[in-house]
C-alpha cells in the first residue's frame, strides 16, 4: 500500500520568498512520493484471535477455527488461536503482508500458517511483540498424495520475514519454517526447534542481520533445490547464529556466500561423536587386494558446519564450529577471504573436493582428523594453526563421498593429480600423520610455515610423490627421519637438514659466520630430523646449528625471534654446496628427490 502526498510550489511565491537574500532561481514544481516502509505496522485488516475470532475490515473469511486471506493487503494479527489455521490463498499476482502483532498461533492437525498462493508474503515481527507459533505432531491430508503443508510456517510461494520482534517456532512434525521459493530474513529474533530442518528455502536462502536460535533434527538452515543449478544457494550478510542440528549447519545444494555474522555451530553431537577412523596397515591397499567395508554398520548421516554442493565462500563473519563430520565442506571449491574461524571436527577441517584457497582472515582447527584437504590448496594470506591426528594438510583426487576401508567420508585418493601452492601467510601444523602430503606436487614461494611433524616412522614431515620446489618463504619442519622427504633439489632457496634426537621444548639454532641467530625452534613433540629452508641460507656460506640453551626473545608456536641465543651445544657446522645440505647419512625414503616415483617405504597409503 502507498501514501502519495503531492506538493505543488509555485515559482512565483517561492520567488517571493527568496529576492531579498539570493538570486538563485526557484526549483520546478515537483512531485514527492512517500511509500510505506517495509516494515510498516500499519494494517488494511485487523484480525483478533481469542475465545471468537474478530476481523476488522476486508480480504479475509472464517470458516470455524480457519482464517483465509483471499487478496492482497496488510493484516494485523493479536492473540491467542487455539487449534486453528491462517490460510493465505491470494491471487497469483497479489503480495501479503501478515503483522505478527503478539500472537500464539497452535494447531493439532496441520500447520498454523500455510501460504497455499500469492506472488509474495511478508511476515513483520512488529517491535516489542513475541509471536508464538505450535504444529501438530501429525498432519491430517485430505489427499494421501499431498504432503503439503509440512512445516509450522509453510509457503508455497516467495516468503520474507522481517521486523524486529521475537518469533518462536515449535515444529513437532518436520521444518520448522520453509518456503517452497525463495526465502528471505531480516533482522528480527527466531527461535526454531524442529524434528527435521529449521529454516528451509528451497530455491534460496538470503538473511540480512537479525538473530537465530536453531536446535533441529535435520539440517538447522537448507536450501535444496536439486533440478535449478542457478538456484539452491544461500547468501548471509550478518547476523548472530546459534545453531544445533543432528545434520548440517547450513547447507546450500549450489552456492553457499557468507559476508559477515556470528556463528556458533554444533552438528551431529559434536567432534566428540565423531565415527572412527581406521589407521595403520589394515586401512592401505595393495595392488589385488580387496577392499572390505563395514560401511552398513556405521552412520553415514551428513553432519557437516557449513556445506555447500558447488561454492562455498566466507568473505567475513567469526565462526565457532564443533562437527562430528567436516566442520566446512563442498562438492567443488572454497574460497576463504577475511573472517575468523574456530574449529573442532571429528572428520576434516576444511574439504573442498576441487580446490581450496585462503586468501586472509584466521583459522584455528584444534581437532580434526585431516586439517585442510583438497585435489588443490593455495594459501595466498592469512593465520592458520590446525591440530591433526592424520595429515595437516592434504592435497589428492577423489571426493569425500566415497568409501575405502571401510570409513564412509575418507577419500578415493588418486595419485600425482594433488597440488599444494605455499605462497604466504602464516601456517603452523600439528600432525600425527603427514604434516604436509601432496599426491602430487608442492610449491612455496612465500609465507611462513612452521610443521611439527609425525613421531612414528610410517610418516613424515613432508610427503610428495612429484616435486617440492621452493623458491621464498620460511619452511621449518620437523618429525620422524624413517620416510624423510626434503624440498627438491630442483628448488632455487635453499635447505638445511639437521638429524639430531630433539626432545621436545628443546631449542635447535642456526646462526650464520657472522653470530646472527637466524633461525631459533623448538619443536612440540620429540623429533629426529629438522628441515629447514629461509632466503637467509647463501650458497657457499657456513652456518652453525646448535641444540640446547635458551633464547631471550618472543616465543610462538615454537619460533623465537627479536632475542639472543645462549648457552646451546654446538652440534655442527655446514657449509652449503647445494640446494639441499644435510649433517650427515639420513634415513630417507626420497631426500630432495627432483621427480616422481614411488617411494617404496610408502606403498600405496590412502
Amino acid at each position: 500500500m502507498k501514501k502519495r502526498l503531492t506538493f505543488f510550489i509555485s515559482a512565483l511565491s517561492v520567488y517571493s520568498t527568496l529576492t531579498g537574500c539570493s538570486t538563485q532561481q526557484p526549483d520546478p514544481p515537483q512531485e514527492i512520493d512517500i511509500s510505506l516502509s517495509s516494515t510498516n505496522t500499519e494494517a488494511d485488516t485487523t484480525i483478533e484471535f481469542g475465545s471468537s475470532i474478530t476481523i476488522n475490515g476486508s480480504g479475509a473469511t472464517i470458516d470455524g477455527n480457519t482464517i483465509t486471506i483471499t487478496q492482497g493487503g496488510t493484516y494485523s494479527l493479536s492473540g491467542t488461536l487455539s487449534d486453528g489455521q491462517l490460510i493465505v490463498n491470494a491471487g497469483d499476482l497479489d503480495q501479503v503482508k501478515l503483522l505478527l502483532n503478539g500472537v500464539n498461533m497452535t494447531s493439532s492437525t496441520s500447520a498454523p500458517i500455510y501460504i497455499m498462493n500469492a506472488d509474495k508474503t511478508t511476515l513483520t515481527l512488529v517491535e516489542g511483540t513475541e509471536n508464538i507459533i505450535t504444529d501438530a505432531t501429525s498432519y491430517h491430508y485430505e489427499d494421501a498424495s499431498i504432503d503439503e503443508p509440512n512445516a509450522a510456517i509453510f509457503s508455497k510461494d516467495d516468503l520474507k520475514i522481517d521486523g524486529t520482534g521475537t518469533l518462536i517456532v515449535n515444529a513437532n512434525y518436520n521444518n520448522g519454517i520453509a518456503s517452497k521459493d525463495d526465502l528471505s530474513i531480516k533482522n528480527g529474533t527466531i527461535t526454531v526447534n524442529a524434528v527435521n530442518n529449521g529454516i528451509k528455502g528451497k530455491d534460496s536462502i538470503e538473511i540480512e542481520n537479525g538473530t537465530f536460535i536453531i536446535n533441529s533434527g535435520g539440517d538447522a538452515v537448507k536450501s535444496d533445490n536439486t533440478t535449478d543449478t542457478t538456484k539452491g544457494y544461500i547468501t548471509i550478510n550478518g547476523g548472530t547464529f546459534d545453531l544445533v542440528a543432528t545434520g548440517d549447519g547450513i547447507q546450500a545444494e549450489t552456492n553457499l556466500l557468507i559476508n559477515a555474522g556470528t556463528f556458533t555451530i554444533k552438528t551431529g553431537g559434536g567432534s566428540e561423536n565423531a565415527r572412527s577412523h581406521s589407521s595403520g596397515w589394515g586401512n592401505w591397499v595393495f595392488p589385488g587386494q580387496s577392499q572390505s567395508s563395514s560401511s552398513s554398520n556405521e552412520e553415514t548421516t551428513s553432519a557437516k558446519g557449513l556445506k555447500a554442493g558447488l561454492n562455498l565462500t566466507i568473505e567475513g563473519g567469526t565462526f565457532t564450529i564443533d562437527s562430528s563430520d567436516d566442520a566446512m565442506h563442498t562438492n567443488d571449491s572454497i574460497v576463504i577471504n577475511n573472517g575468523g574461524l574456530l574449529i573442532t571436527s571429528g572428520d576434516d577441517g576444511i574439504h573442498a573436493d576441487t580446490n581450496l584457497e585462503i586468501n586472509g582472515g584466521t583459522i584455528d582447527i584444534t581437532k580434526s582428523y585431516e586439517g585442510l584437504e583438497s585435489t588443490t590448496i593455495t594459501i595466498n594470506d592469512g593465520t592458520i594453526h590446525l591440530v591433526a591426528s592424520d595429515d595437516g594438510i592434504n592435497a589428492a583426487g577423489g571426493n569425500d563421498g566415497s568409501s575405502m576401508g571401510g570409513r564412509p567420508g575418507q577419500n578415493q585418493f588418486s595419485s600425482s593429480t594433488g597440488m599444494i601452492y605455499l605462497n604466504g601467510g602464516y601456517v603452523y601444523v600439528d600432525a600425527t600423520g603427514d604434516g604436509i602430503d601432496a599426491n602430487g606436487s608442492i610449491e612455496m614461494t612465500g609465507g611462513t610455515v612452521l610443521v611439527n611433524g609425525p613421531t612414528d616412522g610410517g610418516n613424515g614431515a613432508l610427503d610428495y610423490d612429484a616435486t617440492f620446489n621452493i623458491s621464498g618463504g620460511l619452511l621449518i619442519a620437523m618429525g620422524s627421519s624413517a620416510m624423510l622427504q626434503t624440498p627438491s633439489t630442483s628448488s632455487s632457496q635453499n635447505t638445511i637438514v639437521v638429524s639430531t634426537n630433539t626432545t621436545a621444548g628443546t631449542l635447535v639454532n642456526i646462526k650464520d659466520t657472522t653470530g646472527t641467530d637466524l633461525v631459533t625452534f623448538a619443536p612440540s613433540k620429540t623429533s629426529q630430523v629438522m628441515i629447514i629452508s629461509s632466503p637467509d641460507f647463501k650458497t657457499g656460506s657456513t652456518y652453525t646449528i646448535s641444540t640446547g640453551g635458551t633464547y631471550s626473545g618472543t616465543e610462538t608456536d615454537g619460533f623465537y625471534i627479536d632475542g639472543t641465543y645462549s648457552g646451546g651445544s654446538e652440534l655442527t657446522s655446514l657449509t652449503l654446496s647445494s640446494s639441499v645440505t644435510s649433517n650427515g647419512n639420513l634415513s630417507s625414503g626420497g631426500m630432495g628427490r627432483p621427480s616422481g616415483g614411488m617411494n617404496p617405504s610408502k606403498g600405496m597409503r590412502p
